[in-house]
């Protein structure tokens, strides 16, 4: 037996939520169907999955984004609660269409974000790229799983 005295202090380390690759998003552009971008994606399915999100995270790369998948079409909402790092959040609908963004939302703003729309998916991605790759209301996705 050890004697807790005798043992050195260590400091404490909080750990790190790494990116896991999941799959892949691609968005299309609404008219040609033509690639405008795509995504190394999270998956969030479970209920604890899409409660948590990106919350704890310091950062996402630029070509990574999180998907989240929920089993029914609804009006959705988000929030930044505990999220480190600003984002722009875009709702999807069961088409596979998008039809709302929330852009540049800030980091720990408790804040509603809602759809405005019922949506299906949610997907989240570093704040500006919305803009930046020219995503619009219409253009849609296609995802695969790894």
């Amino acid at each position: 037996m050890a004697s807790c005295k005798s043992e050195t202090k260590q400091a404490l380390k909080t750990e790190t939520v790494s990116f896991t690759k999941e799959g892949e998003l691609s968005i299309l552009a609404t008219e040609t169907d033509s690639l405008k971008t795509s995504f190394d994606i999270e998956i969030a399915e479970s209920e604890y999955e899409t409660q948590t999100g990106l919350m704890y995270r310091q950062s996402m790369e630029e070509s990574q984004g999180m998907l989240f998948i929920f089993p029914n079409v609804s009006a959705r909402s988000f929030y930044m609660k505990n999220t480190e790092f600003p984002l722009d959040i875009i709702y999807i609908d069961e088409g596979l269409k998008i039809v709302s963004f929330q852009k540049n939302a800030k980091p720990y703003d408790e804040s509603s974000l809602p759809s405005n729309v019922p949506a299906k998916y949610v997907l989240e991605i570093n704040a500006g790229l919305s803009d930046k790759l020219g995503l619009q209301v219409g253009d849609s996705i296609a995802f695969t799983r790894k």
